[in-house]
């Protein structure tokens, strides 16, 4: 059974993008301990923990392109181009 997991991890591991690989480690990781600590379930906690680590990094990724957007938003009300008169 614990095959399966492995299997279950390794394919997940290989969909995964490298984009999100970061989140998905750092999960993986957090989930894996929390889940041996919880009764030996350290495959599905890693599965878990890589599933929040994605879904949390690619939120924050959001979150600063929104914020990147404003800020260049109010750059530019701040700093009007000039546009000659006809």
């Amino acid at each position: 059974m614990k095959n399966h997991f492995v299997l279950l991890l390794i394919g997940m591991m290989m969909a995964s993008g490298g984009a999100s690989a970061a989140g998905c480690v750092k999960g993986a990781a957090a989930g894996a301990v929390v889940g041996h600590v919880a009764g030996h379930h350290a495959v599905a906690g890693a599965v878990g923990g890589c599933l929040v680590g994605r879904h949390m990094a690619k939120e924050k990724a959001k979150k600063e392109k929104a914020e990147a957007d404003a800020r260049k938003a109010q750059q530019a009300q701040q700093n009007p181009q000039q546009v000659p008169a006809k």
